[in-house]
């Protein structure tokens, strides 16, 4: 008896110890409602850039119009802002049916470690606007938040370091075909997430 007590014990200690070093109140179903809002977004901007038209090819003369930039920065930013307010609800949900706390020395090194490629990407993202470099922001949107999953990963599942390589894997594809950046950045930001969040949901959320 007293062994397995002891084994018990050790148990304990070792989850108590993942608990504190690994940021595990992500939800599953935060990813899934990120790619929805993500290709809601991609289907509004295909109507903003494309118009009545049906090719998906890159077209200048609309990208250039400075009214269609604010509309896609619109467009881009509440798909953002609907995708981390959704997290957020979630894990701070998910954290209280745990008993866990949701800012902890784990979701610290989380935001640091994922937000400094964020914060670095989004920089680049407004020079490119700025410069009118608009062909690669789609790959570059892909790229900087691969890196900054790879770089969070070591702070929560390690699942989201793949969903991150597949992210820059992207990323680079699109860079190489710019004219696609649309479907790419749908194919990302949509498909991706929703298929990681489902992977994510019933791996860890839905048995629990």
């Amino acid at each position: 008896m007293k062994e397995k007590d002891a084994w018990t014990e050790l148990s304990t200690i070792r989850s108590l110890m993942e608990r504190s070093a690994k940021f595990i109140s992500l939800h599953g179903m935060a990813g899934v409602m990120a790619g929805v809002y993500a290709l809601i977004g991609a289907y509004c901007g295909y109507r903003i850039v494309y118009l009545n038209g049906t090719n998906l090819a890159y077209r200048q003369v609309y990208i250039n119009d400075p009214s269609v930039i604010v509309q896609l920065s619109m467009v881009a930013g509440i798909v953002l802002l609907c995708s981390i307010g959704t997290a957020v609800v979630l894990s701070v949900r998910k954290a209280k049916q745990k008993n866990q706390p949701i800012w902890n020395a784990a979701s610290k090194g989380l935001l640091l470690h994922a937000g400094i490629p964020l914060l670095t990407g989004g920089i680049l993202i407004l020079v490119l606007l700025y410069r009118g470099y608009l062909g690669i922001i789609a790959p570059t949107c892909l790229i900087f938040y691969g890196l900054a999953l790879v770089s969070g990963s070591h702070y929560t599942f390690k699942d989201i370091k793949w969903l991150g390589v597949s992210e820059i894997g992207l990323g680079l594809l699109a860079a190489v075909m710019p004219g696609y950046g649309l479907l790419f950045w749908s194919a990302g930001f949509g498909v991706l997430h929703i298929v990681y969040g489902l992977v994510m949901y019933y791996k860890y959320d839905s048995a629990k």
